[in-house]
């Protein structure tokens, strides 16, 4: 008997031993659960970290990253299992911050109406007295807002007058304006930010890094975490299933884990959609997005994708308002072919929806999603009218609308709880999904899309571009407005660069790649530049603009090289350099 008692305790001891070396280092995870009703967000989750490296946290949506991140910031409570750093388990963000953890969340959670010092200072000050005077933090919040964005943000402006990227910024400015930072964890952090912006981020990261704080990053921007990451975490269902470390971290390896499935690790070879009609169905005259901007001449045709792209805060997102009727332009016009198949000028909201034209947010908690209202409400809201029946009674057609809703949430792979839960109970990956299917539902004649791939993990990406690519061949449009460059290519067959305001360049077909479109995005002419957007060619405005950019030439160059001639210590180590074209 004793003898069984000895071989049973040493089992276990085995046992124990082998599962705690799936969890040492300075910081770990073991066997983490969290529940939210009938739904496992985390169902036994470990993995562990050590202080001096960057941790990627990657899968799919709704894989639990973003619960996982609350509950090592001390957001959330864990229903089983330990979170351990420095032998301590945050239980509140209060403690979390006080061991030295801060946190950027994925929402981008401002208050609107104070401004940025007091955005970026909010819960800084005790009860009883103030950590730095007003003016102390006024030239802080002047000094590091500038570091972080590349320019000069005035700290009294309001919240409310900035960009999704500007906001962003401050969100993540908080987390480096503390001095006891060990743990920093960035949830989506780069989700609104452009290739410029997140350059700057990854420089921050590394230079936490190498003063010894460990860093985690939550994404679903392979591309990024390849080249940013030490190690990664591959979750999967609440799970992790498996860790990569640097030589291993790699598109056809996160991939294979995320989904489960054997990838081949070639590129897509897909080719953009050519239209087959030369029909325009919108178009924009002498259209002025800022008041100091050239005109902009634009049309798009039945049965095309065109892409939108530039530097944050270079008008982009302006434009595609516009188009969208969201916004108001400064001068010229915007039409759009009526049913009578003659143009018609448009410049609100609801003409704009009234002509077929449906717009998707990348700001989803500002400008998409009805927070008080459920799943089910925000993907089918806007078709009670339409289905409803009984004239002025305005019966609502149930069994049509659980139709539509079923469809829609089945082929974007919409992971949802009840259809009755508020729409905040999903993942931000899926809150975007309801947004594009709320969108697609309607079917609009026009869709335009401002950076809607925000949020959602690579496999739903690819879904999405499937499904636009249907759309279009049943004679629908597309503007397609997006911060990550790889999504225009296979997918646009012409993509256009805003720069100060305005048309700078086009690229088309076999052009459109990622160096000859970040040319383009900083300042270099390196596209189609004579293309005709409407009847009227642009060449005037691309002329103009180039002659004023050439006088600023050197410097962006040198701008340019600084940006894409990127190589990390850790990665030149191992003669894995970063080839990006350079000029």
């Amino acid at each position: 008997m004793s003898a069984e008692k000895n071989i049973e305790d040493n089992t276990s001891k085995e046992v124990l031993s082998e599962k705690s070396k799936t969890v040492q280092g300075d910081i770990y995870v073991q066997d983490v659960h969290k529940y939210f009703g009938v739904t496992r967000a985390l169902n036994g989750v470990n993995f562990n970290a050590n202080f001096g490296e960057i941790h990627a946290i990657v899968g799919g949506n709704g894989c639990g990253k973003s619960t996982l991140a609350k509950a090592m910031s001390g957001v959330l409570p864990v229903d089983k299992g330990k979170v351990s750093i420095l032998g301590q388990t945050p239980t509140s963000p209060v403690m979390a911050r006080n061991m030295g953890i801060a946190t950027v969340f994925q929402e981008v959670m401002i208050a609107e109406e104070s401004s940025v010092v007091d955005n970026l200072f909010v819960g800084s000050d005790d009860f009883w007295y103030k950590n730095l005077t007003q003016r102390e933090k006024v030239l802080k919040a002047q000094e590091i807002m500038e570091d972080l964005v590349g320019e000069y943000v005035d700290p009294y402006t309001q919240a409310f007058n900035l960009s999704l990227p500007i906001k962003a910024w401050i969100t993540i400015a908080r987390a480096f304006l503390r001095d006891n930072t060990k743990v920093l964890i960035l949830d989506e952090s780069s989700a609104a930010l452009d290739f410029d912006s997140t350059e700057r981020l990854f420089k921050k990261m590394r230079e936490l890094r190498d003063k010894g704080v460990a860093i985690f990053i939550v994404t679903h921007r392979i591309a990024e975490l390849v080249r940013i990451s030490d190690k990664a975490t591959v979750m999967r269902d609440g799970k992790d299933v498996g860790v990569l470390e640097k030589k291993d971290l790699n598109e056809k390896n996160l991939i294979g884990l995320m989904t489960g499935r054997e990838e081949t690790g070639e590129k897509s070879t897909s080719v953009a959609m050519q239209t087959k009609t030369d029909k325009v169905v919108m178009r924009a005259e002498n259209l002025v997005v800022w008041p100091e901007s050239k005109p902009v001449n634009f049309e798009v045709k039945k049965g095309e994708i065109v892409g939108i792209t530039g530097l944050d805060g270079n008008g982009q997102d302006d434009f595609v308002k516009i188009l969208a009727g969201v916004q108001q332009s400064h001068g010229g016009t915007t039409e759009i072919l009526d049913i009578n198949e003659k143009f018609s000028k448009y410049s609100s909201l609801e003409d704009a929806k009234k002509n077929g034209i449906s717009f998707v947010s990348g700001d989803r908690k500002k400008e998409g999603i009805l927070p008080n209202l459920s799943i089910y409400e925000n993907l089918v809201v806007p078709l009670y009218k339409k289905t409803s029946k009984a004239g002025f009674l305005g019966f609502i057609n149930w069994m049509e609308l659980n139709g539509i809703f079923d469809w829609e949430v089945e082929r974007l792979n919409i992971k949802t709880g009840p259809s009755d839960n508020l729409i905040g109970s999903l993942s931000g990956g899926n809150q975007q999904k309801v947004m594009i299917a709320r969108s697609f539902a309607q079917h609009p004649k026009v869709l335009i899309l401002n950076d809607p791939a925000r949020g959602i993990d690579i496999s739903t990406k690819r879904d999405l571009y499937v499904h636009l690519r249907k759309y279009v061949e049943e004679g629908n449009t597309v503007v397609f407005l997006s911060s990550e460059l790889e999504e225009f290519i296979g997918l646009c067959p012409k993509v256009i660069v805003f720069r100060n305001g305005t048309i700078f360049d086009i690229f088309e077909n076999d052009k459109i790649n990622a160096d000859t479109l970040l040319e383009g995005m900083f300042g270099q002419t390196a596209g189609v530049g004579e293309t005709t957007l409407s009847g009227k060619s642009n060449l005037s405005s691309l002329s103009i603009q180039n002659k004023s950019d050439n006088n600023n030439k050197k410097s962006e160059e040198k701008k340019i090289v600084k940006v894409l001639n990127f190589e990390d210590e850790s990665t030149s180590k191992n003669n894995n350099k970063i080839k990006i074209k350079t000029f």
